[in-house]
C-alpha cells in the first residue's frame, strides 16, 4: 500500500496546522512522524486515515497500483492511539471477538492466543471499563498491529506503559509489523528506533 500527498495542508478555523506538505509513504520503508505537542502529528496521522480530508491539496491511496477511495480506506487500516476509545462495556474477549468479525487477524491469531499474547489473563472476561490506562493501551495496541491491515499507524505507542508494557509493545511489533506500511508519531527515541525515514510535521508551518 502507498500514500502520496501532494501540497497538503490542513486549516482548523483560522489556523494552519500544516501545508505545502508533499511526501510519499511505502510499505517499503517505515516512518517516523515527529514534532512536538499540537504541531500536527495526530492531524496528520487522522488524514492517512482517510478520518479527515485536506483544506488544500490532495491525498492518494493505492493498494498494488491500484487507486482507493478514502471512504472505503477503513477495510485496510489499523490505527492505535490514546485518544481512540474502546467499548468499556465490552470484556477483552469480546472486543477480541468483535473485531474479528469484521478485521480478521494477521498470521492466523486466534482469540485466545492473542489474550495469551497480552499476558493479562486474569482480564480475560473483565469489563475495560476496569481496566488500567495501561492495560487498556496494550490492548488497543494489540488490536491494531495483530489485525489483517497493510497500513498501520501507531500515534504515541507507549503512553501510559511502564518499562516492562513498552518492551512488550516492541516486541509485538516485531513479530507482528512486518510487510506492512508502518507510519508512527511520537516524540519517545525508542518508539522510532526501527523507523528509516522521517517527517517533521512542524516544518510544515
Amino acid at each position: 500500500m502507498t500514500i502520496e500527498l501532494e501540497q497538503v495542508a490542513k486549516r482548523y478555523r483560522m489556523e494552519w496546522i500544516f501545508r505545502g506538505l508533499s511526501f510519499s509513504f511505502s510499505p517499503e520503508h517505515r516512518y517516523a512522524i515527529t514534532g512536538h505537542n499540537g504541531s500536527g502529528k495526530s492531524t496528520l496521522l487522522r488524514l492517512l486515515s482517510g478520518h479527515l480530508s485536506p483544506t488544500k491539496g490532495r491525498v492518494r491511496f493505492s493498494r498494488q497500483g491500484k487507486p482507493l477511495e478514502a471512504d472505503g480506506l477503513y477495510r485496510y487500516v489499523s490505527y492505535a492511539a490514546p485518544y481512540i476509545e474502546l467499548v468499556e462495556e465490552y470484556t477483552m474477549r469480546e472486543i477480541l471477538g468483535f473485531q474479528q468479525r469484521f478485521k480478521p487477524f494477521a498470521f492466523g491469531l486466534t482469540t485466545p492466543a492473542i489474550i495469551e499474547r497480552l499476558n493479562l489473563p486474569k482480564a480475560a472476561d473483565k469489563e475495560v471499563r476496569y481496566f488500567s490506562s495501561g492495560m487498556k493501551q496494550r490492548l488497543k495496541l494489540a488490536l491494531a498491529i495483530c489485525a489483517d491491515t497493510p497500513l498501520l499507524l501507531l500515534d504515541e505507542p507507549t503512553t501510559n506503559l511502564d518499562a516492562e508494557g513498552a518492551q512488550w509493545y516492541r516486541d509485538l511489533l516485531a513479530d507482528f509489523g512486518k510487510d506492512r506500511l508502518l507510519v508512527i508519531a511520537s516524540n519517545v527515541e525508542a518508539d522510532l528506533a526501527d523507523c528509516d525515514r522521517s517527517l517533521h510535521v512542524p516544518d510544515y508551518k
